[in-house]
């Protein structure tokens, strides 16, 4: 019995590096030096061209030599920022309801709800002073993404002494957080995704698909929460001030930046510049990165230039992840505008060494600030300790939760109505959706001529496999296996296959293609496979939902997509496949499978020398992912504001007449999709198909995990 043990021990040795060799044979970029780096080829790439987009900027902030000059920034900045918002929600009744107090000795505590649209709740408490006459200034309260929400301890302590210091003190829970948990779960009696971070990024990329902002809605939410204040008579409207720190920091900058009834301004933990963020912890969630931000030349600075000249505080911790020298940057910057108004002592910073959070050294520079500013006086006072109380005792619901004890509408649902809006408007014209698509992807063509290395070949029966490396554009290298058969026949049809794990994973498809007669170019598009940033992936929550997070959003930022430059990456291949005397150009075929398929559907609206289509494992639609509360992989493959020009379904309208195979399609959490269910949704592009009389050029299939090419693509892989 040992003696067997043994041997199957031996024999698994004996398998396992063979394997290995396999993969190292078909990964060859690991052992040459030259390709070290070739990991942080993407980011290195992004962030070069953001840093080329920041110094631009840089030459138009030094042309501003007036006060107009400010003035006209300030209001170009403005109405983009709305802009990217998807504009706001229209006012309507609060309906705010006092559903309790808490009595405190030098304050009170009201426990408010109101509607900042009709049924969508927000939970908020007031702090009020028991001392001093009214009506008294007020400070509107953003909070982070820390624990707790409202009840948070040190947010109390803040706000309580706000209170006892004489001001009106107005907290909400942020979307996500406290009673306002967007994915909650009553079993796990918390969210199903985890954070409020994801949470926020979830809902972000559906309202991205249909041109809106996760931001509007917190937005919304506070200015709503202005409205409020406002309302109160115990309030004096011409003294509101603004703080809050990190995500409270956010939306401090945001709100001051659009809402002229606020006066003085003190973000907290936010505060930073692009350069230095993009150097250290990348974009934040999805309510802190707008599409095309960088490429239209915006940066933190921008914010202030949108209060000014009115007093602005910024607070920084000199060991947070927010990068202190680009707060010191921005502050720089900001400070010569302040003078050039006139206004030099109204822009202050304050920096205390310790890290992210509102610590109390923040806390009493913030009271000194908007002391001085709402009162006339600078309080030196010492903070007193607030004792908090119980998150159970800051509800404004029965369970704690607005979605078990009121239900009304969610981030979700209204994005939903959002969607149901733009496709009432019905679809635009294919030939205006093939127009369009090329700006909105991101995508550039390359002129140049394209640059081809090879690194060896490995011999197989019956054909061999050419290593090669092409330049996609500068900066951007792309991996290939070309599988070329040993056949005499001197021209060959061509695939181009592209999946989402990289090369090494499409090894078996391509030996069954090219022992049928087929070249194939196998790529490791960017970001995939070995030019994948991180080989670690699924390692935290971010990963699993969102997939290369940093790049894409950073890709956002300066204008591009993912796919946008995976369709690049594509359209290169091409380059190099009609490059080759051996390869028959009317006859090359584009192959994707699981996150290759939505580049390669880019790629083939964009390139008609693609003859025919595969995509295995593909998204079924963006719509799906506005219908579906919660989706996994589904970033890398979204293009801002799409659905208000087109769907997937009307790219691959936009083929017809050329063959298509769209095969195991996939909904928004990646299981897949039946082929009968898959129908409904392409209608239209089968009747695309059928007017340009190729009905039968679209076939919606299912493919078995072991199922061959042959069975699966009989069109496709009987015509070599």
């Amino acid at each position: 019995m040992k003696s067997l043990c043994l041997a199957w021990i031996l024999a698994l040795l004996l398998v396992v590096p063979a394997s290995a060799q396999e993969s190292d044979a078909l990964n060859f970029l690991s052992g040459l030096g030259e390709f070290s780096e070739i990991r942080k080829m993407l980011p290195s790439y992004l962030k070069s061209i953001a840093e080329r987009m920041l110094a631009e900027r840089q030459r138009q902030i030094h042309q501003l030599s007036t006060l107009e000059d400010v003035a006209k920034r300030k209001a170009d900045f403005r109405q983009r920022l709305l802009s990217y918002l998807g504009g706001l929600p229209e006012r309507t009744p609060l309906n705010a309801r006092v559903v309790g107090v808490l009595e405190r000795e030098a304050y009170r505590i009201e426990k408010v709800v109101f509607e900042r649209q009709p049924r969508f709740y927000v939970t908020a408490n007031l702090y009020l002073p028991k001392t001093g006459r009214p009506p008294y200034p007020a400070i509107l309260y953003p909070l982070g993404h820390e624990r707790g929400a409202k009840a948070n301890p040190v947010w109390q302590q803040m706000l309580g002494s706000l209170a006892s210091k004489g001001f009106v003190a107005l907290a909400w829970d942020p979307i996500g957080q406290g009673e306002r948990v967007q994915f909650y779960d009553e079993d796990l009696q918390e969210s199903k995704v985890g954070n409020s971070t994801t949470e926020h990024t979830e809902v972000g990329i559906q309202c991205l698909l249909v041109g809106d902002h996760m931001a509007r809605y917190t937005i919304w939410d506070g200015m709503r929460a202005l409205d409020y204040l406002l309302s109160r008579t115990e309030v004096d409207p011409t003294r509101i001030g603004i703080t809050g720190n990190s995500g409270g920091g956010t939306h401090t900058a945001y709100l001051a930046a659009l809402d002229d009834r606020i006066h003085v301004a003190a973000p907290s933990c936010y505060i930073t510049s692009w350069h230095l963020m993009l150097q250290t912890i990348g974009p934040q969630d999805a309510e802190q990165v707008f599409p095309f931000w960088l490429q239209d030349g915006f940066d933190y600075p921008d914010f202030l230039y949108a209060f000014a000249p009115k007093p602005y505080l910024i607070l920084s911790a000199i060991r947070d992840f927010f990068p202190i020298s680009g707060a010191r940057h921005t502050y720089a910057e900001a400070e010569r505008a302040y003078s050039a108004m006139g206004a030099k002592e109204k822009l202050g910073m304050f920096e205390a060494d310790d890290g992210h959070g509102y610590s109390k050294p923040r806390r009493l520079a913030a009271y000194r600030w908007l002391s001085r500013w709402l009162k006339g006086v600078e309080d030196n006072e010492p903070e007193r300790e607030i004792e908090p109380v119980p998150a159970e005792d800051l509800w404004c619901t029965p369970t704690g939760q607005v979605s078990t004890s009121r239900g009304g509408e969610t981030v979700f649902s209204l994005n939903k109505k959002r969607w149901e809006q733009l496709k009432a408007k019905g679809n635009l014209p294919l030939e205006e959706i093939r127009r369009r698509v090329r700006k909105m992807s991101g995508f550039e063509p390359t002129p140049a001529p394209l640059q081809v290395r090879s690194y060896g070949t490995i011999a197989r029966p019956d054909y061999h496999i050419e290593k090669l490396v092409y330049d996609s554009e500068p900066g951007i290298m792309i991996p290939a296996l070309l599988f070329v058969p040993e056949q005499a026949k001197s021209k060959k049809p061509a695939v181009l296959y592209v999946d989402g794990s990289g090369k090494n994973a499409a090894a078996s498809d391509a030996e069954q293609l090219v022992k049928s007669g087929f070249v194939v170019l196998a790529i490791d598009a960017r970001g995939c496979g070995e030019t994948k940033v991180s080989t670690e992936i699924d390692s935290d929550e971010f990963d699993r939902y969102f997939g290369d997070y940093n790049n894409a959003m950073t890709a956002l930022l300066i204008g591009k997509t993912m796919v946008g430059m995976r369709a690049r990456d594509i359209t290169r291949g091409i380059d190099l496949l009609v490059a080759r005397s051996d390869v028959d150009h009317d006859q090359i075929y584009g192959f994707g499978k699981d996150a290759g398929a939505v580049p390669m559907l880019y790629a083939a609206v964009l390139d008609e020398r693609l003859r025919k289509v595969g995509l295995e494992g593909m998204l079924v639609s963006y719509e799906s992912v506005v219908l579906t509360r919660i989706h996994r992989g589904v970033l890398e493959d979204m293009v801002p504001r799409a659905l208000q020009v087109y769907d997937l379904p009307d790219l691959v309208a936009a083929l017809a007449p050329r063959e298509v195979w769209l095969v195991n399609a996939t909904d928004p959490l990646r299981h897949q999709v039946g082929s009968s269910r898959v129908k409904g949704q392409y209608a239209r592009a089968s009747q695309a198909f059928k007017l340009a009389g190729a009905e039968s050029a679209l076939r919606l299939r299912d493919r078995r995990p072991d199922e061959s090419m042959a069975k699966t693509y009989p069109e496709m892989m009987g015509n070599p």
